[in-house]
């Protein structure tokens, strides 16, 4: 495994690819954006012939029972009320897989354009095959998806990463998709909707608003650098195509024991102690919440509401159909605070508990703000991060990035990595603590440790 690593540094440090260039890349998705026919507009429920509002059980779903539903959600930390709100119940894991090839001595990554019909740009960097479970055994009476058959016989090829982790739980309940890297030898025959990239190259993508879509940085995020034991001729090699030595440190030469005891103990300690309920009731229940054929809509300030849309896209399995989509009323915020201390990156991350959360809590990066979310009663954390964003002192990064299109419409969140003088934020509050990356890379390789906007973020870091 510690060659493949290797190979994945290097081609992390590729930002201008040896298959297909960049700019070949981001021309490609410019183009198919002008070529695709795309029409998706709001809709009545009475519209659709598959979608229907029960209102006896006070639920959305569909005439087959599959894909997914909506219901009502109540959520009860210790017996006191905490939230209500809409949730997408969605048991069924999902596909998001990338499969990965050595071409020409450099190691490449299939990646696909794909259409979400909730996509604020329509046509987004996807991994090569992201399929719901509905689609693989093909429930929806499409085809089955492009390349299927290597993630339905994975044990033929060398997987790299595989593992099952959480979606949005402010959105989901328990959702969750199995992410998977597989690296393959055979020849391939790469498809029109299909490219070649290095990491580097995806990297670099990632810069350019809504251009990577949401699950391709989760897969990615779940590289297992900390797995393989490197000597100190490998670590020569890689440290060779790291700018950010201080990352370097941070991923391959840092001890992960005192990080991981502090964090589960932390964790553990809110998962036995803390009594969490969380009670589905009838969507007309919901005290707040107002259901017509139009949707579901908050009568008071609300980071979403749920709407019906008509869909006409080509190029997909299937071309027409309607649905409901969580519709976005604002921007959320998330940001990763990282510091350098005696030459290794930390990066500043916070146990977040969640109404959809598998496991109770998860940890979630510094910064993770709903759009309504005000600016009372902010913490040191967040009331640096604004002072420092307004100036825009240590930002490495800030860019808008989509949400997952096949759920939610035009979702866009802003995303920022910043670094600090950690003497700044003095003692940290309950919940934060300060970690290595190879801390957080462990934690990845276990499901329901890191929820997804802390995964996403990590995937936008460069060497």
């Amino acid at each position: 495994m510690k060659e493949i690593i290797k190979s994945i540094v290097k081609s992390w440090k590729n930002t201008e690819g040896n298959v297909n260039s960049t700019q070949d890349v981001i021309g490609w998705i410019q183009k198919l954006n002008k070529e695709t026919y795309v029409d998706i507009k709001e809709c009545n429920i009475s519209q659709s012939t598959f979608w229907f509002y029960d209102d006896y059980n006070g639920e959305i779903l569909n005439r087959k029972r599959s894909f997914f539903s909506i219901k009502g959600m109540r959520n009860f930390v210790d017996d006191e009320f905490v939230c209500e709100q809409p949730v997408i119940i969605q048991p069924e894991i999902g596909y998001l897989g990338i499969i990965c090839k050595v071409i020409d001595g450099e190691l490449n990554f299939l990646m696909q354009a794909k259409i979400e019909p909730g996509n604020v740009n329509c046509v987004q960097i996807s991994p090569t095959i992201q399929a719901t479970k509905s689609n693989f055994t093909r429930a929806h009476g499409g085809n089955l998806p492009t390349y299927f058959e290597y993630f339905e016989n994975s044990s033929r090829y060398h997987v790299i990463y595989d593992q099952i982790q959480s979606e949005q739980s402010a959105r989901f309940y328990k959702k969750r998709n199995r992410n998977m890297i597989m690296l393959i030898e055979d020849e391939i025959e790469v498809y029109a909707n299909y490219k070649w990239m290095t990491l580097g190259q995806i990297k670099e993508l990632m810069k350019i608003d809504n251009l990577v879509n949401m699950d391709t940085r989760t897969v990615l995020s779940g590289i297992p650098f900390v797995t393989s034991k490197y000597d100190e001729a490998d670590l020569a090699e890689m440290k060779e195509c790291f700018r950010d030595e201080a990352l370097f440190h941070s991923i391959f030469c840092t001890d992960t024991a005192k990080d991981l005891a502090e964090v589960y103990q932390y964790i553990n300690n809110y998962k036995m102690f803390h009594e969490v309920k969380t009670k589905a009731v009838p969507l007309n229940e919901l005290v707040d919440w107002q259901v017509d054929e139009s949707g579901v809509t908050c009568r008071k300030e609300a980071n979403f509401k749920v709407r019906f849309y008509d869909i006409a896209i080509s190029g997909r399995e299937v071309q027409e159909w309607t649905q409901p989509l969580f519709k976005a009323i604002g921007q959320a915020m998330f940001g990763l605070i990282t510091c350098v201390e005696d030459g290794v990156r930390k990066f500043l991350v916070c146990a977040r508990p969640e109404i959809g959360s598998f496991d109770k809590i998860e940890l979630g990066p510094s910064i993770q703000k709903e759009p309504i979310e005000t600016a009372k009663n902010r913490n040191l954390v967040e009331q640096l991060f604004e002072k420092n964003l307004k100036t825009r002192e240590g930002v490495l990064l800030d860019v808008m990035l989509s949400e997952e299109g096949g759920r939610f419409y035009h979702e866009q969140n802003r995303n920022v990595i910043m670094e600090v003088d950690k003497e700044k934020l003095g003692e940290l509050p309950e919940g934060y603590f300060w970690v290595n990356y190879s801390s957080l890379n462990y934690l990845v390789q276990v499901n329901n440790c890191l929820n997804i906007q802390l995964r996403n973020l990590l995937s936008l870091l460069e060497v």
